[in-house]
């Protein structure tokens, strides 16, 4: 599976971003895909996930409330809205194809991964 994403960009503290991740190769209604993010010198973290048919959702609890994944089987795309921005949102964004149709937060869940956009907020 290959998979792009974008939407990524420097924001001011309070603002909103949409990411967008088109995925190609595999059958796109058929896995979960999730978002996580890497911050500068820190791990990886989950963010979101979402099911194959959109019906179920995870969230960390430092994005819950702020941001909404969604995906569009037609378009084969996933999608993060991220509102409310801190600058502790700043990171590497990535999106992750899921090995199965419901997938949570685990990396080993996902085999394979986008090379992520910079989300970027400034207080």
């Amino acid at each position: 599976v290959q998979l792009q994403a974008s939407g990524g960009g420097l924001v001011l503290a309070g603002g909103s971003l949409r990411l967008s991740c088109a995925a190609s190769g595999r059958t796109f209604s058929n896995y979960g895909m999730g978002w996580f993010r890497q911050a500068p010198g820190k791990e990886r973290e989950f963010a979101a996930s979402i099911s194959w048919r959109g019906d179920t959702t995870y969230y960390a609890e430092s994005v819950k409330g702020r941001f909404t994944i969604s995906r569009d089987n037609a378009k084969n795309t996933v999608y993060l809205q991220m509102n409310s921005l801190k600058p502790e949102d700043t990171a590497v964004y990535s999106c992750a194809a899921g090995r199965s149709r419901i997938t949570r937060g685990n990396p080993i869940e996902y085999d394979g991964w986008g090379q992520g956009t910079l989300v970027t907020v400034s207080s």
